[in-house]
């Protein structure tokens, strides 16, 4: 007998058997069950994840002698679609034009041989053009009654509108990992296959939420490994890095050994894998830590109770900071990976990143448990100067306290690796903003602005704002016309120049009313925004009403000259009448008629 692979032997033949696509198998089902069918289906998706399968249940059970005893049973399973004539498929990737559908339509016709109904299953139907989805509307939207059509498509964005309207949309998720792992277990326990969860978490992880990819993937391991699956062999066949190099990383990391880290990544690449696959698995590695530090995310961590006690306990002595740190790090590292000259380069660069981001260069206020790296400062004064002794207060307030006392000037000199930090001495409390200069040997002083020192710069800035704010100004005709009339000086269209000359400015209430003849007038002033923005500076007043209104009647110098008035043929005879008596003889004369 011929070998046929898992994704085909092992192909659900009942809505029951179809993993994570709950949603859609119950709505079919009831659908059928209250004899509520429509007449076109548009099933919408990832790969792999039970579209054409559940097509074909659906086609099988409708044509069902009694589809609501068959449902309930299952006896439907039993039914071979293969061959029946009642049934139609049709690849539009490879059937995408006009004539492939005029022949479905001519098919459409003939009714159904057997059963009830003649379905129409029309897979990948974003790949139909656009001549063909035209010639598929009418048919699609009042087919016959015996006709059912299944469209299936993984791109729903590349569908017509039109053809959506038409069609009961269904969306297939991508299948959870813990379901593929279930089904994984259940078919390798049917082919006597001895399998290790971590390694079933791989493939399901590998497989992005398509069950065909999990058994895909499902029989390669098997056909490499006999009659066992196991982390290793997954590991191997599918030439993807370890949980190890992960974990050896972060604790490279944490201890700041940019030495181990960089011969762990030198170990990646010579074993064959990119830069950036090691980057994707690092930044995996830090979400998974992330999701443990909390007891409500650690249920997102589908994995053997092995491997999640190692993320738990490892998450333990990593802080959030150099989580979100690592992945922002990682992401970007991703980004630019394919714009790197020296790809190596580039991502032991992106390492070390990470591994130094917890240190700081200052160091940071008193309670705090970091050891930034010493450096030894050296108090230089001028001979009349005589630098300030341990017991001294001095109080440092800001850049300025520099007048009166010589600038310190740091020396570094090497110290040792692992120097503390001597502690600042505390202030007096009788003089809360003075600082104890420190010792010689202590730690740098930073030219940092005290709080009295802030809170005097707030205060000037606030005065500079409120000197340099203008008050309002009260709003006069006098000041209007000169903006106005600046204005229409330099605009350079006549028409615009025109309209604006002709108008009537008033002042009323603190508003500016603009009185315009004709509603052209009105809009075309309302879109000179520029001369909206000069009058509210002027007047410093951002809310500033102006108002324009079109009145006609204030306008009567622009009537319209030489208005002509239509008049008949007849008082145009009695016009030329009135003015020679001689035009009836010559009307007589001619045997001329008035034009009615």
């Amino acid at each position: 007998m011929a070998y046929v692979v898992s994704a085909r032997k092992y192909r659900p033949q009942l809505f029951e058997d179809v993993v994570g696509q709950e949603h859609v198998t119950s709505t079919i089902k009831n659908a059928l069950l209250n004899d509520k069918l429509a007449h076109a289906f548009l099933f919408c998706g990832p790969r792999g994840v039970g579209k054409t399968t559940c097509a074909r249940l659906l086609a099988k059970v409708i044509n069902m002698p009694d589809p609501k005893q068959a449902i309930q049973d299952g006896s439907y399973a039993e039914s071979d679609i293969d061959i029946s004539l009642n049934i139609v498929e049709l690849d539009a990737a490879s059937n995408n034009s006009v004539e492939n559908i005029r022949t479905l339509i001519e098919q459409v016709r003939f009714q159904p041989q057997q059963g009830q109904y003649k379905v129409f299953i029309i897979d990948e139907v974003h790949m139909l053009s656009q001549a063909a989805f035209n010639a598929f509307l009418k048919t699609l939207e009042e087919p016959p009654p015996y006709a059912i059509f299944i469209l299936a498509t993984t791109e729903r964005h590349k569908i017509l509108p039109t053809i959506l309207s038409r069609c009961q949309l269904y969306d297939f998720r991508r299948i959870q990992i813990q379901d593929i792992i279930v089904q994984l277990e259940a078919i390798a326990a049917k082919e006597g296959i001895e399998t290790e969860h971590d390694a079933l978490y791989v493939i399901a992880e590998k497989a992005d939420g398509a069950m065909r990819d999990a058994l895909s993937i499902f029989d390669r391991i098997a056909s490499a490994s006999a009659s066992k699956i196991t982390l290793q062999s997954v590991v191997d066949n599918l030439n993807i890095l370890d949980f190890d190099y992960f974990f050896k990383a972060t604790e490279r990391i944490l201890e700041e050994d940019a030495t181990g880290l960089l011969l762990l990544i030198d170990q990646v690449l010579k074993n064959g894998f990119e830069g950036d696959t090691f980057m994707n698995g690092l930044a995996q590695h830090m979400r998974n830590l992330m999701y443990s530090k909390q007891e409500p995310t650690q249920k997102m961590l589908q994995m053997s109770d092995v491997l999640k006690n190692k993320y738990m306990n490892q998450s333990n002595a990593i802080s959030f900071g150099t989580i979100m740190t690592a992945l922002n790090l990682a992401n970007q590292a991703d980004l630019d990976y394919p714009k790197a000259k020296d790809k190596r380069l580039h991502v032991e660069v992106a390492l070390l990143k990470i591994c130094f981001a917890s240190r700081k260069a200052l160091p940071v206020l008193q309670g705090e448990s970091v050891q930034p790296i010493q450096k030894k400062t050296s108090l230089v004064s001028t001979p009349s100067t005589q630098a300030p002794t341990s017991t001294q207060q001095q109080p440092i307030i800001d850049g300025a306290s520099a007048n009166t006392t010589q600038p310190i000037v740091s020396v570094e000199e090497p110290v040792k690796e692992k120097a503390q930090v001597e502690k600042v001495a505390e202030p007096t409390p009788t003089r809360p903003m003075a600082v104890t200069p420190p010792k010689p040997s202590a730690a740098p002083i930073l030219n940092t602005p005290s709080i009295s020192s802030i809170e005097d710069l707030l205060k000037e800035a606030e005065v500079e704002i409120s000197s340099s704010e203008k008050a309002e100004k009260a709003v006069s005709i006098e000041d209007v016309d000169q903006i106005w009339t600046d204005y229409v000086a330099g605009i350079e269209s006549a028409t615009t120049s025109g309209i604006l000359t002709t108008v009537i400015r008033k002042v009323v209430d603190g508003k500016i009313i603009i009185t315009v003849p004709s509603n052209i007038a009105r809009e075309e002033i309302q879109q000179e925004a520029k001369l909206y923005a000069d009058i509210r500076d002027h007047f410093n007043q951002s809310d500033l009403e102006i108002k324009v209104d079109v009145d006609r009647a204030q306008f009567p110098d622009l009537a319209e000259a030489n208005t002509t008035k239509v008049v008949t043929p007849k008082e145009k005879y009695d016009h030329l009448k009135a003015m020679n008596p001689l035009v009836d003889e010559l009307i007589e004369k001619l045997d001329l008629k008035l034009d009615e």
